[in-house]
């Protein structure tokens, strides 16, 4: 059975009428009537049953039909895929990522993948709210949490990397009011809450939900303190001037955890729930361009390079004079 063989019972399938596929494919009708029957003949079924007024696929050929079809598909993906290897990928990408991340990791990738591949036109909307991807017309989110429920199914997800949100406080903070041994002692100290609308998860931030290295019991701790502020940002700046002990992103404060300027608290335990996700809507067949998008952000995340770490003291440069 070859490629045209399976094209010609789609075809009669579809058509009902082997007069119109001939009109079709361009042949006469004859020669559809011929090629049929050999193939009748060569797998010893009966495809479809002939009247004068239709033509309509057997049992086995209604299971043929369908293995044909997905056959034809997955050869027409092939030959699309190897021609688009062919040329260099162009065409506009629009994108939304929140704007923390968005401005401090997103926006930079993407002006590499774009310097990469210099005929694909980027359009990036930092937001705090999720769009409704597909209708409001965006190929993809580069999102911190995975698809929402109501999403899930209509959406594909692909974690990109992963992330923590860690207790952390600045070391003059410790100085004055000591280090918390135990997760209950965050009771009694400063906690700097970030309250933003953005999803569902944040909605209650100001209630930790923490977790110790790999196992599976979640603490949940409600954080009270004497200052919150919608703007993470604005939170991080208090507590970097030392006003308690905040939770935030791995990403966000890599440099000032390196640079000593803030020291993690209880650093067993972290927050886990904010992986970072490509979001797109379902497609049977990528473009080329978001294919290779997305493949290079896995890339430029994998190794999560937010993680900064200090230099080992063996790495130190010697201060000894020599002699």
């Amino acid at each position: 059975m070859e490629r045209s063989d399976l094209e010609l019972v789609t075809a009669v399938r579809q058509h009902g009428s082997l007069v119109m596929v001939a009109k079709a494919l361009r042949v006469a009708p004859s020669a559809i009537t011929k090629r049929l029957a050999a193939l009748e003949a060569e797998l010893g079924l009966r495809l479809f049953q002939r009247t004068t007024r239709r033509v309509s696929p057997t049992a086995e050929g209604d299971v043929l039909c369908e293995r044909a079809a997905r056959i034809l598909s997955a050869f027409n993906e092939l030959e699309s895929e190897l021609r688009e290897r062919q040329v260099e990928p162009a065409g506009p990408l629009r994108l939304a990522a929140t704007f923390g991340f968005g401005r401090l990791w997103v926006g930079p990738a993407l002006a590499d993948f774009q310097h990469r591949y210099p005929r694909v036109a980027i359009d990036l909307q930092l937001t705090e709210r999720l769009p409704d991807l597909a209708v409001e017309g965006f190929d993809g989110a580069i999102w911190l949490w995975n698809a929402p429920d109501e999403r899930a199914a209509e959406w594909v997800s692909r974690r990109l990397a992963p992330n923590q949100r860690v207790l952390v406080a600045a070391p003059s903070y410790v100085l004055a009011h000591g280090t918390p041994r135990t997760s209950q002692d965050l009771h009694a100290h400063n906690c700097l809450v970030v309250r933003e609308n953005s999803s569902p998860v944040d909605r209650h931030i100001d209630h930790w939900r923490l977790q110790r290295g790999v196992e599976p019991q979640v603490l949940h701790l409600p954080a009270s303190g004497s200052m919150s502020c919608n703007s993470g940002e604005m939170v991080r700046d208090w507590c970097l001037a030392g006003q308690g002990i905040m939770l935030r992103s791995l990403w966000d404060i890599g440099p000032q955890l390196a640079s000593g300027q803030l020291v993690r608290v209880l650093p067993e335990y972290a927050m886990t729930d904010a992986d970072i996700h490509w979001l797109a809507p379902y497609r049977p067949q990528n473009p080329k361009r978001i294919r290779l998008l997305v493949d290079f952000l896995a890339e430029r995340f994998r190794e999560e390079p937010w993680k900064v770490r200090r230099p080992s003291p063996a790495s130190r440069p010697s201060s000894r004079r020599k002699r």
